[in-house]
């Protein structure tokens, strides 16, 4: 399983990429706003930094808008990839763009049906939002595995990139689910290191080799 970070900040970026983990990044207009910085020279940055597929996702609503933008974003850097959001004319400009070798990540996914439709029209992630599903006390876990399923029963070569994930359970569970991508705030890949039985043996072993470096300290004393 690949594990991206949702985010558009450099430091974050920089700090996940630092660890050896960070596979990618997704981005979307309400990241990219919150640095306030230019569209594309941000994109670009973290195209430079990540070993891997970046997410940057087009504006328009509107079938000549997406194109125009896609082909805008895809010559940004080798390793973008242009989120498209899933609507009729963003199922055909994901068909078009893949026949001009654009890699397409299919957005806002909320069901299975929409995931079939986005995997026949040629996306190379599809994206379903888990979190939000959960918001609205419906199962966002069981549509990943949905997802899943089907596309293994198809063979459709379309990778299954789960998103709006909300805490590291959510990576467990699209890990055992078998998806391909987990995609997460930089404080969920914090919270994934975390556990308190570590920090509790860290603690006691650092307090062992204390005590033992003292105690050779005193058997040195009394020799001298």
């Amino acid at each position: 399983m690949k594990i991206f970070l949702d985010t558009a900040n450099l430091e974050e970026i920089k700090e996940a990429a630092s660890w050896g983990i960070l596979d990618g990044v997704t981005t979307n207009p309400s990241l990219i706003a919150k640095e306030k910085r230019d569209f594309k020279e941000l994109i670009q940055e973290i195209c430079a930094i990540v070993d891997g597929d970046v997410s940057a996702e087009v504006i328009s609503t509107d079938f000549d808008g997406m194109v125009k933008e896609a082909r805008e974003l895809a010559r940004l850097a080798d390793n973008i990839v242009v989120k498209i959001p899933l609507i009729k004319d963003g199922l055909k400009a994901v068909k078009f763009l893949k026949s001009e070798g654009i890699r397409t990540n299919v957005t806002l996914c909320f069901s299975p049906t929409q995931a079939i439709l986005a995997a026949k029209a040629g996306a190379y992630y599809i994206s379903p939002f888990i979190g939000r599903l959960d918001d609205i006390s419906s199962d966002g876990m069981n549509l990943v595995k949905q997802i899943v399923q089907i596309y293994k029963n198809y063979n459709f070569e379309t990778k299954v990139l789960v998103a709006s994930v909300r805490h590291p359970m959510h990576v467990v569970e699209a890990g055992l689910i078998g998806a391909d991508v987990v995609t997460m705030p930089f404080k969920v890949l914090e919270q994934m290191i975390k556990h308190p039985l570590t920090d509790i043996g860290l603690e006691r072993f650092l307090e062992d080799w204390r005590k033992a470096q003292l105690e050779l300290e005193k058997k040195f004393e009394k020799v001298k």
